[in-house]
């Protein structure tokens, strides 16, 4: 394998994958660079739903672009992303009311199939669940939740057949920059090798930071832990239900195969963890707290048993929202800072990247709003109509 490429990707997630695929497209050889194998860090951990409804429009339009990918998997990438349609469900607590509807209204604005509901709505598409705390919901019948883990690898896959290269095993040391340090050329691995290209990106998930620092860096990112449970359901609700985000009860929930049903909360996320840590075991007391509230929503959960559980590890930003474009010395450019909502927007922000990396600005969805110096000049995003920050 030659040691000099066009780009080096480092990270062998959903978003490493995803630029792979969107570069290698366009006939440019990227070398993806994954300190142990694919989809090992937050992707293999994500939740993995597939949902549009975000509070601030770019995102929306993000997930918009990156569901025309999901729902028309094979023909758009190749192999199998395991996407699943169940319709998803918004929950907001009443205070939220109205921007729940002004977010309906501005998705369908973009064309996203979502709809305002009301409680009695939901009572007849989901009989067994609470609705006593709401009177509004936001429903998406298209959307579902896909395999994270299939998804990486189907689109590291297809840009692999298009010319990318892969190499696991590979810790990123020291990114080598030029001798007045205003341009990066490459990279240096713990085994001693050296990798050259006149980009690099850090795609790097929870270990963003650390790679930010390697070009001087200072990135506004922090570790973030997500535990998950599975529970084996009772029979009573079926062979699978709704995905929902409750802001109420502060969790979500969606269906897994083999009569299981995942949850994960939204409070109560250690920060600041080492992302090298454990992440076969949930932290303690995390079944119970995870218990309680699903029971809350779903009543007849009581019924069901403990599956498994564990956690993941992602990089939180700042302002909860993606970093994204060139910083540092010429030629480094970030694909970080997902803060656990980034399994979903992956295929589009691949794309747009790629746009932004080859033609000077991205085509597809501007994301230069996204830039990591939005935090200098005092520009955190938010969206227009907000509801509370979703991890707490």
């Amino acid at each position: 394998m030659s040691n000099t490429t066009d780009v080096i990707i480092i990270g062998g997630g959903v978003h490493g994958a995803s630029l792979a695929f969107h570069l290698a497209k366009r006939g440019v050889r990227s070398l993806v660079l994954e300190k142990t194998f694919v989809a090992a860090g937050a992707t293999g951990r994500s939740s993995g739903l597939v949902r549009m409804h975000y509070d601030l429009r770019l995102e929306c339009e993000l997930a918009w672009q990156s569901f025309q990918y999901f729902r028309n998997w094979k023909d758009m990438v190749g192999g199998d992303c395991g996407f699943v349609r169940t319709g998803f469900i918004r929950l907001v607590e009443p205070k939220y009311e109205d921007a729940l509807r002004a977010n309906v209204q501005m998705q369908q604005e973009i064309g996203i199939p979502a709809l305002l509901v009301t409680a009695d709505d939901i009572k007849r598409l989901a009989p067994y669940m609470a609705a006593h705390d709401f009177r509004a919901a936001a429903y998406e019948p298209e959307s579902g939740y896909a395999d994270p883990t299939a998804t990486a690898m189907s689109l590291m896959d297809a840009a692999r057949e298009r010319g990318a290269v892969l190499k696991t095993r590979a810790t990123v040391t020291d990114i080598l920059v030029s001798p007045d340090g205003s341009k990066v050329e490459g990279v240096k691995t713990a085994d001693g090798n050296e990798y050259r290209a006149g980009m690099v990106v850090n795609a790097a998930g929870a270990w963003a930071k650390r790679i930010g620092r390697m070009v001087g860096l200072d990135l506004p990112i922090i570790s973030w832990s997500h535990d998950v449970m599975f529970i084996r359901r009772p029979q009573v609700i079926g062979p699978a239900h709704p995905t929902v985000i409750d802001d109420i009860n502060e969790m979500y929930f969606r269906p897994e195969q083999g009569g299981l049903t995942l949850v994960g909360l939204e409070s109560g996320n250690p920060l600041g963890e080492d992302p090298d840590g454990d992440t076969d075991h949930a932290h303690p007391g995390f079944v119970e707290r995870a218990v309680d509230r699903i029971c809350r929503r779903i009543p007849v959960m009581e019924e069901g048993s403990l599956h498994s559980a564990h956690k993941g590890y992602d990089g939180l930003s700042s302002d909860q929202h993606a970093l994204l474009g060139p910083a540092g010395p010429d030629g480094f450019w970030l694909d970080c800072g997902h803060s656990g909502t980034g399994f979903k927007i992956a295929p589009a922000i691949g794309l747009c990247l790629s746009e932004w990396m080859l033609d000077g600005a991205p085509q597809t969805v501007d994301i230069r709003s996204f830039a990591a110096d939005r935090f200098e000049r005092g520009e955190s995003l938010r969206g227009e109509h907000p509801y509370t920050a979703t991890w707490r």
